[in-house]
C-alpha cells in the first residue's frame, strides 16, 4: 500500500477511535439509560405492593365480618327474623368499601349430644348455603351435651392488577363461639 490510500484509512480509524473516545466519556444519558432499565421493575414492585395489601385488607374483612356475626349471635338468647336480619346487616356493612353482594355469611346452631354427636339445630345464611344434618367439630370443641354457634364467611376477591395472575381468589374464615346465655332460639327452633 502507498501512503496515499494509507492515509485516508488512518484517518477514518482515528476519526472512528476520536469518536469511540468522546461517546465513552459522555456521562449525559446513563440517568436516562438506568431509569429505562430500573422504572418497570419499581413500577412492578409498585403495583404488586399495592395489590398484596389490598388483599390482605379484604382478607381481614373477612375475619372481622366472621368475629362479628359470632359474637352478634351468641349474646341473646332469642333471634327474630327481623333481629337476624339485622344481625346479617350488621356483619355485612364490615366488608365496606368491598362490594358485599360477593360476601357469603352463615350463621349455624349447633346442639352437641351425650355421645359428642353434633347436629345442626338452625342454619341461616346470605348468599351462601346453609349447613344441615350432622356436622365435624374440633375434637377440642366437642363437649358433650352443650350447643356451639358456627359463624362462616367468604368473599371472592379479584385483584385489581394481578388478576390475570391469580384470577378471583376465594378468601373464607369461620369462628365457632359458645352461647352467652344460652343455646338461642331462632324463630320458633330451638338449639337444644
Amino acid at each position: 500500500m502507498s501512503e496515499r490510500t494509507m492515509a485516508p484509512t488512518m484517518q477514518r480509524t482515528a476519526r472512528k477511535s476520536n469518536i469511540l473516545r468522546r461517546l465513552a466519556g459522555d456521562k449525559r444519558g446513563v440517568s436516562a439509560v438506568e431509569f429505562a432499565l430500573v422504572a418497570p421493575v419499581m413500577i412492578g414492585l409498585y403495583f404488586g405492593v399495592v395489590e398484596t395489601s389490598e388483599g390482605v385488607s379484604a382478607d381481614r374483612k373477612v375475619s372481622l365480618v366472621t368475629a362479628a356475626l359470632a359474637n352478634l349471635s351468641a349474646q341473646v338468647s332469642t333471634i327474630s327474623s327481623a333481629d337476624m336480619t339485622n344481625i346479617l346487616d350488621a356483619s355485612s356493612a364490615i366488608i365496606a368499601p368491598y362490594d358485599k353482594t360477593k360476601l357469603k355469611i352463615t350463621v349455624t346452631c349447633i346442639s352437641i349430644d351425650s355421645s359428642k354427636r353434633a347436629t345442626v339445630k338452625w342454619s341461616v345464611t346470605r348468599n351462601g348455603a346453609a349447613n344441615t344434618g350432622s356436622m365435624t367439630l374440633p375434637s377440642a370443641l366437642a363437649v358433650a351435651s352443650t350447643q356451639i354457634l358456627l359463624a362462616e364467611a367468604s368473599y371472592a376477591y379479584t385483584p385489581t392488577v394481578g388478576y390475570n395472575i391469580t384470577g378471583t381468589v376465594n378468601l373464607s374464615d369461620k369462628m365457632y363461639m359458645s352461647p352467652r346465655i344460652s343455646a338461642p332460639t331462632y324463630g320458633t327452633t330451638t338449639c337444644t
